[in-house]
């Protein structure tokens, strides 16, 4: 049994401490992927600690605000990292001077010489690092990327990506400066680079908060990213956007050079592909997108921590690898910048 210790027991960790009870109780179904047990709860808020392992299931978990004491009396295997962005690069260090693996919330770090920083102390320290990218275990995600995989739509010319809600968080997101690109868009971001195999190299970005916005900062913005030979992305997005909601993994017009697919990030896929170069406008037939082959076991929270588990228990890589995860957040840090200076900024990804 592997075991771990917990640190930010937030709101959000409850969807964490659900993820993680689905696959202790599934275990023996998920190859690869053991089971893990709790034994440490962190916050800055010791009550909130103590009530968060309580409400979960672990009335023996130690509880408390030091985090690298607790690390050196319980010895965990695995830090659960669910702390605030600003936190995050202190407590993964600690972890991986702990000798503990870590599966951080994203983003990986608060910049790329944060990330790059935490990646030569991993290193190191021997320990594997992932980031919690819950779309790239959706199904749906899964049937667009075996999709295009498929080759049906030929090379991959656009993505294109629609993202409209319009929630009321409460807490820190209202008061965050770049609120939908630091916090959301990094999503959609992965999410192109997964399904579609695109590595953007510059982007271009103009950021608004509308007047009637809830947000202090930048809950609206349209992004392009150049992604080399003629390939491109469009991300326009808006989280103060009342009505006609999208979903949460974004609406998709993905073009290749024998057709298009639509997809409304839910279960609606739509494509077509051309039937014969003739003509004015080029006649296109339908085209089925085929459901997955394997349903998928966990998804979402519950799909990344127990891949997460697999590769530890496997020593192969995770896929949402720290060392992969670092070009999605380039993608974001690209667009910030762009944002705030007005003019396109080169993607500089690498690690080293």
């Amino acid at each position: 049994m592997q075991t771990a210790v917990l640190v930010g027991c937030g709101a959000m960790s409850e969807g964490w401490l659900r993820a993680i009870a689905q696959i202790n109780k599934g275990a023996g179904k998920t190859a690869g992927a053991p089971p893990v047990t709790l034994v440490g709860f962190v916050d800055l808020d010791a009550d909130l600690a103590r009530k968060r392992a309580d409400q979960a299931g672990y009335p023996d978990a130690q509880t408390g605000t030091d985090l690298a004491g607790m690390l050196a009396a319980l010895k965990p295997d695995i830090v659960f990292d669910i702390v605030v962005p600003q936190a995050r690069a202190q407590v993964v260090a600690a972890a991986f001077d702990a000798g503990c693996d870590v599966l951080s919330e994203k983003p990986l770090a608060q910049d790329l010489a944060q990330a790059r920083a935490l990646d030569v102390h991993r290193r190191a320290t021997g320990r594997l690092h992932a980031v919690v990218q819950n779309r790239r275990h959706l199904a749906g995600i899964r049937r667009a990327r075996d999709f295009l995989a498929g080759g049906a739509l030929g090379e991959i010319a656009e993505v294109h990506c629609d993202f409209f809600i319009a929630p009321h968080f409460g807490g820190f997101r209202e008061e965050m400066r770049h609120v939908l690109l630091h916090d959301m868009a990094i999503h959609t971001f992965d999410a192109a680079r997964f399904v579609a195999g695109i590595e953007p190299r510059r982007a271009v970005c103009l950021e608004t908060n509308p007047a009637h916005s809830w947000f202090a900062h930048g809950a609206s913005a349209s992004v392009l990213f150049e992604c080399g030979a003629g390939r491109v992305m469009s991300y326009r997005g808006s989280w103060c956007a009342d009505g006609m909601a999208t979903s949460w993994e974004a609406q998709w017009r993905i073009i290749g050079a024998n057709g298009t697919l639509l997809w409304d990030g839910n279960d609606g896929f739509q494509a077509q592909t051309v039937a014969a170069r003739t003509g004015f406008l080029h006649p296109c037939d339908p085209c089925e997108v085929p459901a997955l082959g394997t349903p998928l076991v966990h998804e979402g929270h519950a799909g990344v921590i127990a891949d997460f588990l697999r590769a530890r228990a496997t020593g192969t890589p995770p896929l949402s690898d720290a060392r992969d995860n670092i070009r999605s957040l380039a993608m974001t840090v690209a667009a910030i910048e762009s944002a705030e200076t007005g003019r396109f900024v080169d993607i500089a990804a690498d690690f080293t």
